[in-house]
């Protein structure tokens, strides 16, 4: 048994690089499948926005952890070989996607009627209408809780700990199973989160602030 020292410290925070580097990987991801999910939710299509909802009823009513062992050990039952990396990847993204298309097709209809029904006028088709008229709008309205919605996905990446990918939670547990002092090392993990999350929700808080008062004037 050791104790935990700057070494130790410096183990949990080197961890913290493959937590943002997930936490990219399942924003991009889920920022490219939420904008398809949030587009066919508001497509003219009853056909695509029934699947879309679909997808957003199963991500959004399981849980993440659940989600992460059926890709983890589901797919070696399918014969695919596949590694933590992988499986943390995949299931956050879907998550993700959920999550954003679900926040985005709240910012799509956001945009006043107004808004689409001159577009309607000027005989654009759903293609130019979306591109040109409604999503710049809906950008706008959705910067904000889009960056709130990161902070999540950086604390969702705890859970992929279990599946045994070295991120600052697993980090953690292994630091606290060489030094059985977990109330220290615990507090770490929780500060580093603390850091990386904070300015996030100071952003998002922010963006919130600025758009409320521009819509007041």
């Amino acid at each position: 048994m050791r104790t935990f020292g700057f070494p130790e410290f410096l183990f949990i925070l080197e961890a913290a690089q493959w937590t943002l580097a997930l936490s990219v990987i399942a924003f991009i991801g889920g920022a490219i499948l939420g904008l398809i999910v949030a587009l066919t939710r508001t497509s003219e299509s009853s056909w695509a926005r029934g699947v879309s909802r679909t997808f957003i009823q199963i991500f959004q009513g399981t849980p993440l952890l659940l989600q992460l062992f059926l890709i983890f050990f589901g797919a070696p039952v399918l014969g695919l070989d596949i590694n933590p990396w992988i499986a943390a990847g995949a299931a956050l993204i879907l998550n993700s996607a959920a999550f954003l298309g679900e926040i985005w097709r709240g910012c799509i209809e956001a945009v006043p009627r107004g808004q689409w029904e001159a577009a309607e006028a000027l005989s654009l088709k759903y293609t130019a209408r979306m591109r040109d008229v409604v999503l710049p709008q809906a950008f706008k309205i959705a910067l904000a809780p889009t960056v709130g919605y990161l902070v999540q996905i950086i604390k969702g990446t705890s859970l992929a700990a279990i599946i045994g990918f070295t991120e600052i939670t697993r980090a953690g547990q292994i630091i606290n199973n060489a030094t059985f002092q977990p109330l220290i090392v615990f507090s770490v993990v929780a500060a580093i989160y603390f850091v990386i999350c904070w300015p996030l929700s100071l952003l998002a808080a922010r963006m919130e602030r600025k758009r409320a008062m521009a819509l007041a004037r």
